[in-house]
This record gives C-alpha cells, sequence and structure tokens, in this order.
C-alpha cells in the first residue's frame, strides 16, 4: 500500500514537472478608492494536454464565491460589476479592469476560465479587493532626510495606481530640483506611480518640510488627494548673520551677536585675544534662534576706561567656526568736544562755498542778461536807421542846398580866389556846424500819425 502511494506521488511530481500545472498568477491584495477603477494583472498556466484547448471560444469569469458571478467577459454588459477583458486568454493572459467600485465590493475573489473543452475554476489562488474612501498614502523613500551641506540627494515619493486609466498625479510641495516621473510596476504586477526629486542639500533647506502629494482622478470626475512629508536635516558649518552690532551709551555698551548652524554653534566673546567671561564689567546673556541659531548679547560697564577695539565674537561647531569683529572706539569727553568742533568747522565750510558758487552763478546770470539785452538794442537801432527823416530834419537839408547855391553864385562873381577866405584861414566866412540826428521809433511814429489825424 505504502508502495503504490509512493508511486503514485513519483507520478504526480513527475507530471507537474513535465507536462506543467494548472495555476492562476494574481495579487493577494488590492486597495481601491471607492469610485474608482481597479485593474487585475492575470496570468494562467494548463497543463499541456490542454494548451490547444484555450481558443476564442474562452471567457473569464470573476466570481466573489462558488455561487455568484460578478463580471463575465463573454457578457460584461449584464455583469454585476462592469468591467472588461484587457488580456488576450489565447496568450493565458486574464488581466480584467473593473469599473466604479463600492465598499460593498471589497471581498475575495476568484478566476474561472471556461472554454468548449477546457472548464476550470482557480481554487487555489484568491483575490482580496479592499475599497475604501480614502486613498492610499504615497510612501517616501527616504522616509527620514539626514545629509550634510553639498550632499546630492535623491527623494522618492510612489503611490499606487490601481486604476490604470486613471493613475495619480503626483506633485512636490517646492521644486528644489530636478524631477522625474514613473509609472512602473511591482513584484506582483501591480503598478505604482513614482516620483523623484534630486537636488544638492543645503543650509537653505534645512528645517524645511518636504512634501509629497498624491492626486487620485475618480471616475465620476471628483478628486482626492493625501500628502506624505519630511523635515530636511541638513547639517553645516556656523554662520555669524549680519544683524550683528553695537550700541553705546555713556555709561555701558551693549553688542548683539547672531549665528546659525547645525548642529547648533557656541558662541564665545574675546577681548585682546583672551575669552571674555561673565563678570562684574562684563555680562553676558544667550537665547536660541529659530531651530538652529544663537544669539548672545554682551554688555561692558564703563566702556571709556578701555580699549574694546579688539572685541571679537566667534562661533563654532564639529563642521567649521566663523568670527566676527566689532570695531568700537572709546572717546573721552576731551575728545568728543574736538569731534564737535571739528563737525562744526566742516559744516561752516560747506556753507561757505555754497554761498560762493550762489553768487558766481548770479553774477553769470547777469551777464548772459546784459549781453542779450545790447543785442536787442543793436536790433532795434538798426531797425531806427532805415526810417526816413522827419520834416525838420528834411528842412535842414534844403537849407543846406540853398546855402551851396549861394556860394556857387558868389563863385560866378568873383571867380578870382581870396586867400582871406579860404578854409581854416583867419577871416574866413566858411562856419561848420555839427547835427545829431534823433530819430524817433516806428512806434512813437505811428502815435504822432494818429493824434494828427484826430486833429
Amino acid at each position: 500500500m505504502a508502495a503504490a502511494l509512493t508511486v503514485l506521488l513519483i507520478g504526480c511530481l513527475l507530471q507537474t514537472a513535465l507536462c506543467g500545472r494548472t495555476e492562476v498568477f494574481i495579487p493577494q491584495t488590492i486597495k481601491v478608492l471607492s469610485g474608482s477603477c481597479v485593474t487585475i494583472p492575470c496570468s494562467f498556466d494548463v497543463e499541456d494536454q490542454y494548451i490547444s484547448s484555450i481558443d476564442g471560444t474562452c471567457g473569464a469569469m470573476w466570481k466573489s464565491d462558488k455561487q455568484t458571478d460578478v463580471f463575465d467577459s463573454s457578457n460584461p454588459q449584464s455583469s454585476a460589476i462592469q468591467g472588461e477583458l484587457k488580456g488576450d486568454l489565447k496568450r493565458r493572459d486574464c488581466s480584467t479592469t473593473l469599473n466604479n467600485m463600492r465598499p460593498e465590493h471589497s471581498k475575495e475573489y476568484l478566476l474561472r476560465v471556461q472554454c468548449d473543452v477546457f472548464k476550470f475554476n482557480f481554487h487555489d489562488q484568491k483575490l482580496h479587493i479592499s475599497v475604501t474612501d480614502d486613498p492610499p498614502t504615497p510612501t517616501l523613500t527616504p522616509s527620514t532626510l539626514k545629509v550634510e551641506e553639498g550632499t546630492s540627494v535623491s527623494l522618492k515619493c510612489s503611490a499606487p495606481a490601481p486604476c490604470l486609466s486613471h493613475p495619480p498625479a503626483l506633485t512636490w510641495t517646492s521644486s528644489l530640483g530636478h524631477i522625474q516621473d514613473s509609472l512602473q510596476e511591482n513584484l506582483d504586477r501591480t503598478k505604482v506611480q513614482t516620483s523623484v526629486l534630486n537636488f544638492t542639500a543645503s543650509r537653505l533647506h534645512h528645517g524645511k518640510i518636504i512634501s509629497c502629494t498624491a492626486v487620485y482622478n475618480k471616475q465620476d470626475g471628483s478628486s482626492q488627494s493625501v500628502s506624505s512629508s519630511l523635515t530636511a536635516d541638513v547639517s553645516f558649518a556656523p554662520q555669524i548673520l549680519s544683524s550683528y552690532g553695537c550700541i553705546q551709551t555713556a555709561d555701558q555698551l551693549n553688542c548683539s551677536c547672531e549665528t546659525v548652524g547645525n548642529p547648533p554653534p557656541a558662541l564665545q566673546w574675546y577681548l585682546d585675544g583672551l575669552p571674555v567671561n561673565h563678570s562684574d564689567r562684563f555680562a553676558i546673556s544667550s537665547e536660541p534662534l529659530n531651530i538652529s541659531g544663537l544669539r548672545s548679547i554682551i554688555t561692558v560697564s564703563q566702556p571709556q576706561q578701555r580699549d574694546l577695539s579688539t572685541l571679537l565674537c566667534h562661533s563654532s561647531n564639529s563642521l567649521g567656526s566663523a568670527t566676527q569683529r566689532f570695531f568700537v572706539y572709546s572717546l573721552e569727553p576731551h575728545d568728543f568736544m574736538m569731534l564737535l568742533v571739528f563737525i562744526t568747522i566742516i559744516v561752516a565750510l560747506f556753507l561757505v562755498i555754497c554761498g560762493l558758487l550762489l553768487v558766481i552763478r548770479a553774477q553769470r546770470t547777469h551777464q548772459v542778461v546784459h549781453k542779450s539785452t545790447g543785442a536787442m538794442s543793436q536790433v532795434l537801432t538798426s531797425g531806427e536807421a532805415d526810417e526816413e527823416p522827419n520834416a525838420e530834419e528834411e528842412a535842414i537839408y534844403s537849407n543846406a542846398d540853398e546855402a551851396r547855391q549861394g556860394d556857387v553864385a558868389d563863385l560866378a562873381a568873383n571867380p578870382e580866389p581870396n586867400s582871406a577866405n579860404l578854409p581854416g584861414e583867419e577871416g574866413s566866412d566858411v562856419i561848420y556846424s555839427t547835427v545829431n540826428w534823433k530819430t524817433k521809433s516806428r512806434k512813437r511814429k505811428e502815435e504822432d500819425s494818429e493824434q494828427g489825424s484826430a486833429w
């Protein structure tokens, strides 16, 4: 009896090894968003003797149990769950899409392949479909980010894509670098949408929240989104901020120094190359600044009694250090008075120079105006010279003509010249006269003409 069982077992094993095995390859579990579809990756194998029976007459049926058919590829319109056979059964590809999944569809399903010759229920492998109202949360890889400044970082965001016709859209909250999206396949042939963000870490990224959001579009047009995030932890050497400075009064000096770094830096004050600690002359206080910063304030009593020109602020951590010098100079009362006198002299010289410049400018302006007036007078004078002489001037010219005619008559009566009458000699009857012409302007002549017309 035992020998017979052994021979039977060996026969079964040889048949499986040599002739193949009838089995189906499907995922164990798929999570689906309510209102969306699910694409079931599916393939099967049969014994060699049935391969020829897998032909065009075959159909795929999905059952929730042995008695209930929820989808039949031979009659999809009358199925309880609408769907579509995506695979080619002749190639033993039974991939199927089921549409508009609802929470009541959360069940276990098995495949039945039915042909004219071959009919088989694949009981050994079942698929559990879980339909939820909330979309699956995307996964960030790595889940934490702790690097040094200057390191190349690659963050991967992945979200399940159960519905291939509506895969999730992945977006990053801030564009830190290059982004590459792709649809990848898991070992069980389910699909996952991925997005890879590549950037170089810097101190500006420290403490920044980096988020990846998955937006799932449903078949009815609505959508749901869900996010995953992490906080960047970037290590960098200390840096002293530009907000440092001092405020000095007669009795004390207050200097503040702010620094950032990761790990958080330590601050130390130095004077004359020696560390300064809290004492009666020096009061030092510190307080945190943001998540990786520190502010330190030093108060110096009686600052005028010592030289503070070598005051230093030194910040350090395990990655480096930074130093800032404070240029502080104390003024004695006598020096302060000298400074005031010096400032007063400078201001007075400035005012005198401004006054001289104004006087020079005024003189130049006056000269330009005077030259312009002279040129205008010449134009008016040349215009007046072209006018005709008045009646009195014509009378003078007329008398001159009469005098010349009288002289001509005398010369005719007495042709002999008289040396006594030569010009320039004593006893000469010639009289020299100078006439100064004074013409009227055109406007004045027009006024006189108008008055004459009125008379």
